[in-house]
């Protein structure tokens, strides 16, 4: 199957003669079969890529069936994920865990065959794609995790070169924003073992590209630092196979191999045609397409004996491939045992049990912003995980995630531990994703608040795959000031927190600003968004109470009526947990006593026991929420007889703490809330 063995990538032999065209074929009508079967999906797309694809998995691409897994594979990334079944089907045929039951199931509930690709859902699926872009940033990341592994551990199993990163877009992916961010960064950074094919069919859904597109996209990469292979005939497998090798042989730039192709090849109704794209092409059409590859139209989802055949021995190679990786891995361990140790405990993606224990101190009292406690937390936390790995959109010096002691990546100098992502938030939220999915890296974003709504989408996929991938969002709310509201998040918090799987983390202080870290590097089913603020905020002490766990979800008491007898709950995240403590003072001095409860993460605490929570929030007092926020995400926790405090309005341009009281945060404001419940009005 190959000419060579030994730590390389050595040019295979090509298949026998009409191997490829029957796999193809295969790929192809498979396709056809599922989305009519199904009776929706995308057969165009899979119909004419099915050559180019082909050539990759059985020319180049190095994964192992029987080890979706394995560290030391190939990745491969179908960033126009809505062509999902030329990837099943392709996975199917290699052998791996995708019976033909599953192909006949496309899009069904319950099956791992999804409309388009999720990953963990479907052995051999690197990642979640479908919203175009995006994929293509992940690879991005993943090819940059490549790098940085290498560069920290050189002496690992994968070795020089180590492996590669292998992406297939559509016209959509690349003219989506994202996908040009992402590959400004892989450009400058040299990616290259990163390495792009472009099905370019000139097709989407409302017809024609020039109808939108008229750019030069291989110019537009090679200006980015890019290499581009000529473009060739996407269906002339030697040709692609020449520019996949040509792709390889650049070390030091990523690489666009260009193939020209045409949507639904093989369908004489529909070749060609943007008709093809997203519908199933009707059972006449199916049948004349079979009839046009001289196969049984009779005969749904066939696989030739000859094409299960071929795959059977190509398993048996890559099986091969993966033991020589095991051969290394235990050479390595006996070579640098302290070395394959850091190795093996940053794949793993483990963190210690007694992270940040007992972690920074601070005075009560003090005033710290989180932004600055957050920052001495990650110094901690990044001394005992070297994975962590941080990264800022052009706001290192603002968001204070700037691991001191490792330089920033760059261009021939990948061990380094910052990253500068430029002003591209949303290539960096897919790339942190890459960096995640690979493994061994332990990616962290930042930006301010307001600017997440430019990397939603990634934070969502990030959520929807269960990556733990962590966020810094700092200047949290309209203390931000005299920037105005274009820089005051409002919504962003509750926009946040409504999407499932996401934690959500505004700690009032230092002290949960230190919690907050350890829970986010301790989780391991989901991504972390870590709130923090760029003014000083009192560090506050947390008070026991009658029947009261220390901690419930995270939250915890930070006044308490010395009686205990407390008439009203004060509830509240981030910064106005101080401007609660303030009013509680205020209303102790009016004849009314107040509980200050600090909730940091919503999730969390929702999470909990509900006779822990009704400890901390009994159901017989009133409450007042506070939060600089819409507050849509605190309507569970205010009843009719609560009240909540917030902001419903843009900010405006002045002194943070000017706006904050003028738009309603203020001691009297809460005070006046918090009689009227006690009161019942």
């Amino acid at each position: 199957m190959t000419t060579g063995e030994g730590r390389g990538f050595a040019r295979r032999e090509t298949p026998p003669e009409g191997i490829e065209q029957a796999i193809a074929t295969t790929v192809r009508t498979l396709a056809l079969d599922a989305v009519q079967t199904a009776n929706s999906g995308h057969p165009g797309m899979p119909m004419g890529a099915a050559d180019l694809a082909t050539v990759l998995w059985t020319r180049h691409l190095r994964v192992d069936p029987e080890r979706p897994d394995w560290p030391g594979r190939d990745r491969f990334v179908l960033s126009a994920g809505h062509g999902s079944m030329l990837l099943y089907a392709l996975l199917h045929l290699s052998g791996h865990d995708i019976p033909l039951e599953e192909i006949k199931q496309f899009r069904q509930w319950g099956s791992r065959t999804p409309g388009h690709p999720e990953r963990g859902m479907t052995p051999g699926v690197e990642t979640t794609t479908g919203p175009l872009g995006q994929g293509f940033g992940n690879a991005v990341g993943m090819a940059l995790a490549e790098r940085v592994l290498a560069a920290r551990f050189p002496d690992n199993p994968d070795g020089a070169p180590g492996h590669r990163t292998f992406c297939i877009v559509g016209d959509g992916d690349l003219m989506e924003g994202v996908a040009m961010e992402a590959a400004a960064l892989a450009g400058h950074l040299g990616l290259g073992r990163l390495v792009t094919l472009y099905d370019s069919n000139d097709i989407t859904i409302d017809g024609s590209t020039d109808i939108t597109w008229s750019e030069d996209v291989g110019g537009r990469f090679e200006a980015t630092g890019w290499h581009v292979a000529e473009p060739v005939d996407g269906h002339d497998m030697d040709a692609v196979d020449e520019a996949i090798a040509e792709a390889l042989a650049e070390e030091e730039r990523p690489s666009l191999v260009i193939c020209r192709t045409t949507i639904a090849k093989g369908s004489a109704r529909f070749e060609g045609s943007s008709k093809s794209h997203g519908a199933p092409l009707g059972v006449d059409e199916v049948r004349g397409v079979k009839k046009a590859f001289g196969l049984d139209p009779d005969v749904d989802f066939f696989v030739p004996e000859e094409v299960t055949e071929w795959f059977a021995s190509w398993r048996e190679a890559r099986a091969g491939e993966s033991s020589a990786w095991d051969a290394r891995r235990v050479a390595f361990a006996e070579e640098d045992p302290e070395g394959a140790l850091l190795w093996e405990e940053a794949l793993s993606g483990k963190t210690p049990p007694d992270l940040l224990a007992p972690g920074p101190s601070w005075d009560t009292g003090e005033m710290v912003p989180t932004r600055k406690a957050g920052q001495t937390a990650l110094q901690e936390a990044a001394m005992r995980i070297p994975a962590i790995t941080t990264g800022s959109a052009d706001l290192a010096g603002s968001n204070l995630t700037w691991i001191d002691g490792s330089g920033a990546v760059s261009r021939g100098n990948y061990s380094a531990r910052n990253i500068h992502y430029g002003i591209r938030e949303h290539a960096m939220g897919a790339i942190v994703n890459g960096l995640a999915l690979h493994g061994g890296v332990r990616p962290v974003g930042s930006t301010f608040l307001v600017f997440c709504d430019y990397m939603r989408p990634a934070i969502r996929l990030a959520a929807l795959m269960e990556l733990p991938a962590i966020h810094v969002f700092t200047h949290d709310s309209v203390h931000v000031g005299e920037d105005g509201p274009t820089h005051q998040p409002v919504e962003h918090l509750d926009s946040l927190r409504v999407i499932p799987g996401l934690h959500v983390a505004r700690p009032a202080d230092a002290r949960e600003t230190a919690d907050a870290w350890r829970a986010a590097l301790m989780r391991t089913d989901g991504p972390t968004v870590i709130v923090l603020t760029r003014q000083g905020l009192p560090v506050l002490d947390r008070v026991e109470a009658a029947g009261v766990p220390a901690a419930v979800g995270g939250a915890g008491i930070v006044r308490e009526p010395e009686d205990g007898k407390a008439a009203v709950v004060l509830v509240a995240s981030g910064s106005e947990v101080s401007l609660c403590v303030k009013a509680a003072a205020a209303l102790e001095g009016c004849g009314v006593k107040a509980r200050v409860v600090s909730v940091p993460c919503l999730e969390t605490f929702a999470a909990a026991p509900a006779t822990d929570r009704a400890a901390i929030l009994p159901e017989r007092l009133p409450r007042v929420v506070v939060e600089a926020g819409t507050g849509a995400t605190w309507q569970a926790w205010v009843r009719p007889q609560d009240a909540y405090l917030g902001i419903g309005r843009f900010g405006a341009s002045a002194p943070g703490a000017k706006v904050a009281a003028l738009l309603g945060l203020n001691v009297e404001e809460v005070v006046e809330r918090a009689k009227r419940v006690v009161a019942g009005g």
